[in-house]
């Protein structure tokens, strides 16, 4: 057996690596190119109005210096689990599990938001469903997005494949179209997007739309969750970010810029009553029906693309924490082909649907900030902890992303980052009894 033949062989009891760096590639852009560019945007816009752009831009820095922490911890550990696993490494027992759980929460809360946005989309289309609660057509969303990933990751990835393709043939139609009519001159002229929104000028509302815009990006740790799978890890997992944060950034900016030059604030921005369909209804204003229906029906694959993701990485880091009894350990049993841990897949399924409930995508996107921010602080935390020869790249980029990630967390609303400090204490008080009932079977 040769050596790269060797390296993607897996570990006794672990996953097969069967994703090469295209493979990758995807999985981050099915992750990333969704809840992000068709919800989350337009909650930034009703934030801070045109200077979301520039949050956009912030929030790029700040996941290129995550993303690369993220790449090289994988690329020295790559275990399904992401920073679970790096905090068990180079950090403590318990950093590691306040990782986990914190990225369990954040995800399945992004999970939520993406299935809310596909019902939205679809009831733009004018799909008759509304004698049926947006919550509860969210969960049938995701039960059988769920059953999906119980069929195999191949057969998933094909499916991921389709999605992301689709995803980015929509927007990039949505931006050709909306430059040619800003520069037809029917449209709205380029926006100042360093001026915010009048009633909006505090910095206070500036870092609030950086850190929701940041949950946008982190679709790319989906590649370091799921390392376990990847070939040649230590090359192709940071090729694979950087590419995915590269391909992401310059979409997002496009998208935001394009429609809010085409459509003014007013038709881009989401509200706190604000129907969750920004693009849709940007492209309805400079591109008429046809551009609209072509972006929602774009909307509702990237979105299933990114729940199908979400899926797949949640419950890696369930198996990772059922392996080390952090959670029932029944979460590592893996399929007959070692190629799914199923019962993680149908438990983050569960708590994916229980999260719809909240049935409001900016309190589920809130969320989901906070906890996703304090998940990466301890990704930065950890990449400080490399040796000379475990680091790619200058410990300076994840110093930078440490003080970031802890200054944006505390920037959302104060009822969600109260609400997500009382879930990490619920995980901590959690923790040891589990660990003391496996301790006795």
């Amino acid at each position: 057996m040769n050596e790269e033949t060797a390296e993607n062989q897996p570990a006794a009891g672990g996953l097969k690596r069967q994703v090469g760096v295209g493979g990758a590639i995807v999985l981050g852009l099915g992750s990333i190119l969704g809840t992000g560019v068709f919800v989350s945007i337009g909650i930034a816009v009703g934030i801070i109005g045109p200077a979301a752009i520039a949050a956009i831009a912030v929030a790029a820095v700040v996941a290129t210096c995550n993303g690369l922490s993220s790449a090289q911890l994988a690329a020295n550990h790559p275990q399904s689990g992401g920073t679970y696993e790096y905090g068990h490494r180079w950090l403590v027992p318990w950093v590691g599990f306040v990782a986990g759980w914190m990225f369990l929460c954040a995800k399945s809360a992004s999970a939520a938001t993406a299935a809310l946005g596909v019902i939205a989309y679809l009831r733009r289309l004018g799909v008759e469903m509304d004698a049926v609660p947006d919550s509860l057509l969210a969960g049938g969303v995701v039960v059988a997005v769920t059953l999906l990933v119980l069929l195999g990751l191949r057969r998933s990835n094909r499916v991921n494949l389709l999605l992301v393709v689709a995803t980015v043939g929509t927007l990039v139609v949505f931006v050709v179209c909306g430059v040619a009519e800003v520069m037809s001159g029917a449209g709205a002229s380029l926006v100042p997007f360093w001026r915010p929104a009048e009633d909006t000028t505090t910095a206070g509302a500036f870092a609030q739309a950086c850190a929701l815009m940041f949950v946008a990006y982190t679709g790319y740790g989906r590649i370091a969750t799921m390392g376990e799978e990847i070939e040649d890890p230590r090359r192709k997992i940071p090729r694979a970010m950087v590419a995915t944060l590269v391909v992401s950034m310059v979409l997002y900016v496009s998208v935001a810029v394009v429609g809010l030059s085409a459509a003014g604030v007013e038709g881009f921005a989401i509200g706190v009553t604000g129907v969750p369909a920004p693009l849709e209804r940007a492209a309805g204003q400079f591109g008429g029906t046809g551009l609209a229906r072509l972006v929602a029906v774009g909307a509702v694959l990237a979105m299933l693309g990114v729940l199908l993701n979400l899926v797949l990485g949640l419950s890696r880091v369930a198996l990772a924490m059922g392996r080390r009894g952090d959670l029932p350990r029944v979460l590592s049993k893996l399929d007959s082909r070692g190629e799914s841990p199923t019962v993680a897949v149908v438990a983050v399924g569960v708590l994916i649907v229980v999260m719809t409930t909240l049935g409001d995508v900016r309190t589920t996107w809130s969320f989901s900030a906070f906890a996703v921010l304090i998940y990466y602080s301890l990704t930065n935390l950890a990449a400080l902890r490399l040796s000379k020869e475990e680091r790619l790249y200058p410990a300076w980029i994840s110093a930078v992303g440490l003080v970031a990630c802890g200054f944006l967390a505390f920037w959302v609303d104060p009822n969600i980052w109260l609400t997500g400090l009382g879930v990490l204490a619920a995980g901590l008080l959690l923790r040891p009894v589990l660990r003391a009932i496996y301790s006795r079977s």
